[in-house]
């Protein structure tokens, strides 16, 4: 079971409220507060799907670009030494920061 959901290439997290009786979540890695609830999954779904619809049309009115969650870059903090140490593994190995850092991600997450 995964407590995740995508539409439009959103990110909505899953969850449950005991005692309330409502599944609801909001929309992952932006700013912008979507938030959308339903008593069971379906409806959880569709409120998902209605609410990030209203947050794109919303953002056409107002000729504003809506937020997008993962642009492919990110600012990390490793801290001086570990910063140090990567960067210069890469030179040594004739490689970009990046690319090193991307290969590393890349292997974490195929194990």
């Amino acid at each position: 079971m995964k407590n995740t959901m995508e539409y439009m290439g959103y990110i909505g997290s899953v969850e449950f409220s005991e005692e309330d009786g409502v599944f609801f979540g909001k929309v992952r890695g932006i700013r912008s507060l979507i938030s959308y609830e339903g008593t069971n999954a379906k409806e959880l779904v569709s409120d998902f799907h209605e609410a990030v619809d209203d947050y794109l049309a919303m953002c056409e009115k107002k000729g504003k670009k809506p937020e997008s969650a993962y642009k492919g870059s990110l600012n990390i903090r490793i801290g001086a030494e570990l910063h140090k140490r990567a960067a210069l593994y890469a030179m040594e190995h004739e490689q970009t920061l990046n690319s090193l850092i991307e290969e590393a991600v890349r292997e974490k997450l195929a194990g």
